[in-house]
């Protein structure tokens, strides 16, 4: 019979479920108003198209609406849309995730005692992208390559935060080379509790395991950074969206699958691939009584 296993930390972490409460709130109470999300509320499409079967819209600009409500999403928003919303007629609830907001005021307080801020991220991150307007001049590095970025601030002193979803280990590896360049660096860590556990745990469970699966969206950062780390453990490691992906070929002389998910993947998908799982392990152990 085959074991199927998920990872301890897995799911919706606490500022997605914190967010999916403000948003089911919002769509009980206001039907007779449109809603929106500015961006996708969570970076996961099946969920997101849910909200939309409910009346949640997502929306990249504000410009084409004069009137409902607009919940802005976990990763936060960026400083220009914010001032936007402000002059609008609007109603905004913030579902932007407290550990993402403290990272903000991070930045602020940085810039605010005469510190050069640099950003350890993904540069095209909803995240990232907010992190870096709530201040001018702040610098995103994603991995060693564009460690040149920081030159021009050479002789000046340096705070350094995180995308909150990074991992450890780019961010601690990011930072000595940065360390190389300055005298005086202030490292906050402001990677998520739920980060690191989340990765811990399925790096575990990688390595027990014939075959991995990452669940959760294609559009994911932490979903594909689960991903990355696994696939140094575990050869056999897929990253899928939904069930439907799984192939009867994956399972193939596999005992034991282990099921990791993103920060943003809901219950009801990981419970969906367990059960898929199961059902095409059954049917390839009917063929084979047959064969």
């Amino acid at each position: 019979m085959i074991r199927v296993y998920v990872a301890k930390h897995s799911g919706f972490c606490f500022g997605v479920k914190r967010a999916m409460n403000i948003i089911d709130d919002v769509a009980k109470k206001g039907k007779k108003k449109p809603i929106y999300t500015l961006g996708p509320i969570i970076h996961n499409p099946q969920t997101v198209d849910k909200l939309k079967e409910r009346g949640v819209t997502p929306l990249e600009d504000i410009n084409d609406i004069n009137e409902g409500t607009v919940v802005l999403r976990t990763h936060g928003v960026e400083k220009r849309f914010l001032e936007s919303l402000k002059r609008s007629n609007l109603d905004v609830i913030d579902a932007t995730c407290p550990f993402v907001s403290r990272a903000q005021d991070y930045v602020k307080k940085l810039k605010e005692n005469g510190y050069n801020v640099i950003i350890i991220g993904e540069n095209n991150h909803p995240e990232v992208l907010a992190l870096k307007s709530q201040v001018s001049g702040a610098i995103v590095i994603e991995n060693g390559d564009e460690i040149s970025k920081i030159k021009s601030l050479k002789g000046s002193k340096v705070g350094i935060v995180s995308q909150t979803t990074q991992s450890i280990e780019n961010f601690k590896g990011l930072v000595c080379l940065i360390m190389d360049y300055f005298k005086e660096v202030l490292v906050i860590n402001t990677i998520c509790n739920a980060t690191s556990q989340r990765q811990e745990s399925a790096i575990a469970l990688a390595g027990k395991v014939d075959l991995m699966l990452i669940v959760g969206g294609k559009n994911s950062g932490n979903t594909k950074r689960l991903y990355t780390l696994c696939k140094r453990i575990a050869k056999h490691t897929h990253h899928i969206e939904t069930a439907k992906e799984i192939k009867k070929s994956m399972l193939r002389n596999v005992k034991n699958v282990g099921i990791a998910a993103g920060a943003s993947t809901p219950d009801w998908i990981v419970n969906d691939v367990k059960t898929n799982i199961k059902k095409i392990y059954k049917e390839e152990l009917k063929n084979d009584r047959k064969r």
